[in-house]
């Protein structure tokens, strides 16, 4: 299913972005055009920087889903130039690579940046740009089974609390 293939990095992203956001102060200033560079090329030794590509395609055609909805005499028409949209705008994801970019160049000076590039380019940089997708992707899927777990413990805590006060649910 598309959704997962893509939820799954989109998650992985978010997750950076928190890290980024949370681990290191604000700067007052932009970060250069060296900083923004160098955070390229990490993102890009991670394996990240097609990380969007999908995102333009898929607002695309999700938009012209809506609009089928209304009004399904349209749908040729309606696949046309969504199929054209989706050529026309798809190096519209780059602009999020560059917001990605300038968040680690603003999170980090650019001497951590090049040690991060430094590490990312070593074996062991490589060894977890290969790993952690399907570690990722694990540990979404044990969250999932422990929330669902967890779910039904509160379920269960709830009803019984409410059986003390006379109520079944």
């Amino acid at each position: 299913m598309m959704v997962n293939s893509v939820a799954g990095p989109v998650r992985a992203l978010l997750i950076a972005f928190a890290l980024v956001a949370l681990l290191s102060p604000a700067q007052a200033q932009q970060p250069s055009a060296n900083a923004i560079a160098l955070a390229k090329q990490i993102i890009t030794l991670k394996g990240s920087a097609h990380m969007f590509d999908s995102v333009v395609p898929n607002l695309v055609d999700k938009t012209k889903g809506m609009m089928l909805q209304t009004n399904p005499n349209l749908g040729k028409d309606l696949n046309e130039v969504a199929a054209k949209l989706r050529t026309e705008l798809a190096p519209r994801s780059s602009e999020l690579l560059d917001l990605m970019a300038k968040l680690y160049a603003a999170g980090f000076t650019e001497q951590e940046l090049k040690d991060i590039a430094t590490f990312y380019k070593s074996p062991v940089g490589q060894k977890i740009v290969n790993a952690e997708p399907r570690i990722l992707e694990e540990v979404f899927n044990q969250v999932d089974v422990w929330n669902d777990k967890f779910a039904e413990e509160i379920i269960s805590k709830i009803r019984a609390e409410m059986k003390k006060r006379g109520h079944n649910i």
